[in-house]
């Protein structure tokens, strides 16, 4: 299993991703399920990847090839819906390929994705691309999409994510998500790779990895802890 995270506010774009990848309960790998493209004062584009592992590094490695031949390609079209349609043709290309020797195995083409970034000339744009290719867009009612294990993180993304939440608030609450969704499941695990991207800057200048043992993300968790059980005990007292 999975978890990623796009969150789109005024301020920029947020993506968050772990990097745990397994094939039963004992045999757990870790991959970075990060890419990003970008050219700097044109465009940068941040692909999340959620699915089988063969799956999505072979999306991935089709649009770095495709994007070192003749154009359209996603480093040359002029918009972020074209670079959606482009990794969606890529996901159904490899599907039609793979998918009749998958079949008599019990298997089925898994990817999904989280595209966002901004192009020059273009607002940002945040898109969510399920496994069959169709897509949706981030807007003003819907500031964070997710793919893999979404459910554990996703009451506190609603608490605190708004389209005018600044871009830090943002990130911590992004963080915080993250430790909600692994203290819950087992399936997701560090190290989380983060990025945020400022608006308009065309160039990627804020990333990281958040490794086991992260001072930083150590102390995030433990204040969150803290501060929710504080607001519990505060909490006025149930009258029978």
């Amino acid at each position: 299993m999975t978890y990623c995270v796009g969150v789109k506010v005024e301020e920029g774009l947020i993506f968050a991703s772990d990097s745990r990848t397994h094939a039963g309960v004992d045999n757990y790998a870790t991959f970075c399920k990060m890419t990003v493209f970008e050219r700097p004062g044109d465009r940068v584009l941040v692909l999340l990847s959620s699915g089988g592992l063969a799956a999505t590094q072979t999306v991935i490695n089709v649009l770095r090839k495709r994007a070192s031949a003749e154009a359209p390609n996603i480093l040359t079209v002029g918009s972020m819906f074209d670079v959606a349609n482009l990794v969606a043709d890529a996901m159904r290309a490899i599907e039609r390929r793979d998918g009749p020797f998958l079949e008599p195995s019990g298997l089925k083409f898994n990817a999904s994705f989280i595209l966002g970034g901004q192009i020059a000339g273009e607002d940002m744009r945040l898109f969510r691309i399920y496994a069959e290719g169709n897509f949706i867009e981030a807007g003003t009612d819907t500031s964070f999409l997710q793919t893999g294990e979404a459910k554990y993180g996703k009451p506190i993304l609603d608490l605190a994510v708004t389209p005018v939440a600044t871009l830090d608030d943002a990130t911590k609450c992004v963080l915080v998500s993250f430790n909600s969704t692994m203290l819950s499941n087992l399936s997701v695990g560090m190290p989380i790779d983060l990025l945020c991207y400022a608006r308009d800057s065309m160039k990627v200048t804020m990333q990281r990895r958040f490794a086991a043992g992260d001072a930083y993300f150590e102390t995030l968790t433990q204040q969150w802890i803290a501060g929710t059980r504080q607001v519990f005990r505060e909490l006025p007292p149930l009258a029978w």
